[in-house]
């Protein structure tokens, strides 16, 4: 897993949406597991952000009636947690997530575990 920091021009920035059927439940579990806070509301979306002066993207809830389908993620989230990952994973799996499975990832100097949030969104907690 290669990570490379790219220059972006000055008026970019990510936004991240996730689909889900509960928005209210996943602004939840989402600002517990990354310590966001909720930001605004409209309709069927809501959104977190990081706290006052930590960089990170705002998260964008979108409500559907669609639940997951069982196909893999084509976009997922990597927190990066350092050596916390087993910690992470029982703060995580406490507040509503699950393991997908019990491996321990390796590849290109970086070790990870996946995750899935509470609606079976995947994501990775991620050692570097």
């Amino acid at each position: 897993m290669l990570r490379y920091r790219l220059a972006m021009a000055a008026t970019t920035r990510i936004d991240v949406n996730i689909d889900c059927v509960d928005a209210d439940a996943q602004l939840e579990f989402w600002c517990a597991a990354l310590g966001y806070e909720p930001f605004g509301r409209a309709g069927q979306y809501r959104s977190l952000v990081p706290p006052d002066g930590v960089a990170g993207p705002k998260l964008i809830l979108q409500q559907t009636n669609e639940a997951k389908s069982t196909a893999k993620n084509r976009l997922h989230l990597d927190l990066i947690v350092g050596d916390a990952i087993d910690a992470e994973v029982e703060r995580l799996t406490a507040i509503g997530a699950a393991r997908v499975d019990d491996r321990m990832y390796e590849e290109a100097e970086s070790r990870w575990v996946i995750m899935a949030d509470p609606e079976g969104n995947e994501f990775c907690l991620c050692e570097n």
